[in-house]
């Protein structure tokens, strides 16, 4: 039996366009990962539920306003990341108020889930793509 890592509360969006792409982020320079694609999202705070968190994510990120009521939740996954162990919560929506734009991240881009396998991705991100490229 290995020891417990601190665990990680971590949510995503997988915010689906209406040609069915999703949107990516790039993780900026300085950060851990840099480079990488992900779906946006972020740490949840202390007291905070995934939901309130992703919206609040998507907020300071993209710039974007979801409805608690639009997100649904679709998948997660388990990773290890350094000391701590990552559990990531993706949840799915269709609907937004704004225009997402990279107030953090390098760069956007809206991608097909089939293309996703060729893109530079976290080791957490990975296993939800077969999942959305079915659901999508």
């Amino acid at each position: 039996m290995t020891k417990a890592a601190y665990l990680l509360p971590v949510v995503a969006a997988a915010l689906v366009d209406a040609d069915g792409r999703v949107l990516l982020q790039q993780r900026p320079e300085g950060r851990s990962l840099a480079g990488l694609w992900e779906f946006p999202g972020g740490k949840v705070e202390p007291g905070e539920t995934p939901e309130a968190a992703l919206i609040r994510e998507l907020e300071e990120e993209l710039a974007i306003t979801v409805p608690q009521a639009c997100l649904a939740p679709a998948a997660f996954a388990s990773a290890p990341l350094d000391d701590r162990h990552l559990l990531l919560l993706l949840y799915i929506t269709r609907k937004w108020t704004g225009v997402p734009r990279a107030l953090e991240a390098s760069a956007l881009r809206w991608v097909r889930p089939a293309d996703m396998h060729d893109l530079p991705m976290p080791p957490a991100d990975r296993p939800l793509i077969g999942l959305l490229d079915a659901l999508l």
